[in-house]
């Protein structure tokens, strides 16, 4: 496996007592696949990922990538968080570049590394311009541009596309699906869209309330070809959808999935 959480717990403590964020976590990503996390809101997805980035220490269990025990580690996984957190005062270009940067590349490497993929990043043209000039769907596709530029295997995307309007979102996720045929990274994506997780992903790993664990396992077996609608619309994706709303509303609730 490329990237493993086994047993992961994590408390915190909470006007003097203990909050359980995470209970005995355990999954597993293959080399090269795309699996997403869903859950209701609060159930430890954003925590998970600190503990997976080496932001957090779990108090149980570990983290493992190629089978090596990384808990605590830092540098190992490029993460992508929900805000794109571009430097206003850079370039689109000098902003895709930070964490090659900060690998040590020189910025001429840097730059022309990074302008190969302006092209397919819908950025070209724009690589004098400033974030501000950017819409809210060019400014994710340059944050995570910046992400795949730090050169590691596994990414980590939280809700990147949480801020984008709807038909932006759809356009996103469309060039996702398109782009990834030329990535060989392993990717994790946190989501509260049910809809995008099955769109993207090749697994979903559905979680539980607060503590949070990893209730299901759910694998996605959805063509996707034609138009996002067509996909979105064929029974294959909305037999998995109902499948994972039963996982998620079990009682028949109407809680939040975030």
């Amino acid at each position: 496996m490329k990237l493993e959480a086994a047993a992961v717990s994590k408390h915190f403590r909470l006007d003097g007592g203990t909050l359980t964020a995470l209970e005995n976590v355990s999954l597993s990503v293959r080399p090269g696949e795309f699996v997403s996390l869903v859950g209701p809101s609060g159930c430890g997805k954003s925590t998970l990922f600190n503990i997976l980035a080496g932001l957090e220490l779990p108090d149980g269990g570990n983290v493992r990538i190629d089978g090596m025990d990384v808990t605590g580690r830092l540098g190992l996984v490029a993460y992508m968080p929900q805000k794109d957190l571009l430097l206003p005062w850079k370039s689109v270009l000098d902003n895709t570049v930070v964490g090659a940067r900060l690998r040590g590349i020189s910025k001429a490497d840097a730059r022309r590394e990074a302008l190969a993929w302006f092209h397919r990043f819908g950025l070209q043209g724009f690589e004098r311009s400033y974030p501000a000039a950017l819409s809210g769907g060019m400014r994710q596709r340059a944050a995570l541009l910046r992400t795949l530029l730090c050169r590691r295997e596994i990414l980590l995307l939280d809700e990147p596309f949480g801020a984008l309007d709807a038909l932006t979102r759809i356009d996103m996720q469309t060039w996702l699906v398109d782009i990834r045929r030329e990535l060989d990274n392993t990717i994790v994506l946190i989501t509260h869209d049910v809809d995008e997780a099955i769109y993207l992903s090749d697994r979903v790993f559905v979680m539980s309330s607060r503590p949070g664990r990893v209730l299901a396992d759910v694998p996605i077996l959805v063509e996707r070809r034609g138009e996002h609608e067509e996909t979105a619309t064929s029974p294959a994706f909305v037999g998995v959808k109902r499948d994972l709303l039963r996982l998620l509303r079990p009682n028949g609730a109407h809680e939040e999935v975030a």
